[in-house]
């Protein structure tokens, strides 16, 4: 007798080999250690609200990660203009782009590799994995070598109100879960409305979603596709 697998089983085991796909990157170009011509995100969106959170202890790592030496949001030129074209449409809404992690260098991917490696350090698994085996990152495709954030074009973002405070996006930033898929079925309506205009904001100025993370979104036609830095963020 055939037998079929459950639907949240299908889906979640589809998600895995999508993000797996979507994170694997060519190996044969070492990383560059000069700058391309990165800016600073504030330099052509003064307004544009930045919580560097990879420069501090509150992220997947529990520490700073290495390469973030000041809380700076670096991207190529061309990204920051495209988000400055997002954030012109938000003002007249009350709200604002908030940058969660831009450009990123190769020895900050080294870090994440080293972390998903020791089995023993489980200290932020309860706000970032509670529902994923640490050593099933890899094979999962949470964690990989090469980040497309390396190549300056690539953004963790949400949206905050006049306060800064962030709009309800179903999970937190960087949860590592099936439920922080753009389109996760079994999202509130509220999240699921927030998700897809901020989805359908990116889109209109150049900016393509991957699926399995709503926060993170690279530029379409970003103007160092086979390139990866490792200058640190200072």
């Amino acid at each position: 007798m055939t037998r079929y697998a459950p639907l949240a089983a299908v889906t979640a085991c589809m998600l895995s080999v999508a993000y797996g796909l979507a994170m694997a990157e060519p190996t044969e170009h070492p990383p560059e250690r000069e700058d391309p011509g990165l800016v600073d995100i504030l330099s052509r969106v003064p307004d544009a609200r930045v919580t560097m959170r990879y420069a501090s202890e509150d992220n997947l790592v529990g520490a700073v990660v290495d390469g973030y030496e000041r809380p700076r949001c670096l991207l190529s030129p061309a990204a920051a203009d495209a988000l400055a074209g997002v954030q012109a449409e938000l003002r007249s809404f009350g709200l604002s782009i908030l940058m969660f992690d831009c450009y990123r260098p190769q020895r900050a991917v080294d870090h994440f590799v080293r972390w998903s490696s020791d089995p023993a350090d489980q200290k932020t698994r309860a706000r970032y994995y509670p529902n994923e085996d640490k050593a099933k990152m890899f094979e999962k495709g949470y964690i990989d070598r090469r980040s497309g954030h390396s190549r300056g074009s690539t953004v963790d973002i949400t949206l905050a109100d006049a306060t800064g405070k962030e709009l309800d996006m179903g999970t937190g930033w960087d949860f590592m879960d099936p439920s922080s898929a753009t389109e996760y079925p079994a999202l509130p309506e509220t999240a699921r409305r927030n998700r897809l205009m901020l989805k359908s904001l990116m889109a209109s100025h150049g900016f393509r979603n991957y699926a399995g993370e709503w926060w993170h979104y690279t530029l379409d036609q970003e103007p160092w596709p086979d390139r990866y830095f490792d200058v640190p963020v200072r």
